[in-house]
């Protein structure tokens, strides 16, 4: 028997790891960064390789961790967790700064951070588990760090198909219908729900446009989460 549910009593915390790569900078969303040797401090981080970031520390060797707060917004989470680097500048409007390796830090809604050096790669079927020395680390706020546990059960968040957590859900069978007969449909990752009958005007999106014909590239407006994070809402 293989209960995927189970391994969410595992417990994880929720960051942002950065990196660089020639002048550009870029971060993600994960939540499996762990410590695996007190002296000297070293941690691991495994990051799918489909990820801009995973290219910028296989170039730079380096990374930095800032871990969320509780109180960190569903739309700053889904600005680095279902947005792509490759698609838009990740950092714009966001508090910042560059480490001593050169690995951008994340202010904003963290608790503390820290920087990394890999001495090792391991490559894992999708992913690449990256092995670090710690070489500088702080808190920076006494909130509660956000555990996965927390993002998953509290805020509601869903994780995107790149995530080493990843559990893929079936889809229900039985939906509400929107205006025109159309269906409505919900993001999974803040709730926020696409009515054909209202469309997204701030973004370009008429009114009495199926969610089917809505641009590949349309995303989210509460938090930017692409449209396969997005489920019929159920009647």
């Amino acid at each position: 028997m293989l209960d995927l549910e189970s391994l969410f009593k595992l417990s994880y915390g929720m960051c942002i790891v950065s990196s660089k790569k020639e002048g550009r900078v870029n971060g993600c969303i994960v939540n499996t960064v762990f410590q695996i040797t007190p002296e000297p401090p070293m941690v691991a981080a495994s990051i799918n390789r489909e990820c801009l970031t995973h290219e910028y520390i296989l170039d730079s060797k380096v990374f930095g961790v800032s871990i969320l707060s509780q109180e960190a917004p569903m739309q700053f989470i889904g600005k680095f967790g279902f947005r792509s680097g490759r698609d838009i500048d990740k950092f714009e409007g966001i508090t910042y700064k560059m480490g001593q390796t050169g690995a951008p830090i994340v202010l904003d809604n963290t608790v503390g951070f820290l920087e990394a050096e890999v001495t090792e790669s391991i490559d894992i079927e999708t992913h690449t588990l990256f092995i670090a020395n710690v070489v500088a680390c702080e808190a920076i706020d006494d909130g509660e760090p956000m555990t996965y546990a927390y993002y998953r059960d509290i805020k509601h968040g869903r994780t995107p198909k790149t995530a080493a957590t990843y559990i893929a859900v079936e889809a229900k069978s039985k939906w509400k219908q929107g205006a025109l007969g159309m269906k409505k449909y919900k993001c999974l990752m803040c709730g926020y729900v696409y009515d054909p009958g209202v469309g997204d005007p701030d973004n370009g999106v008429k009114a009495g446009t199926s969610f089917e014909d809505l641009p590949d590239d349309w995303v989210c407006p509460d938090c930017g989460a692409g449209k396969d994070e997005f489920d019929p809402v159920e009647d």
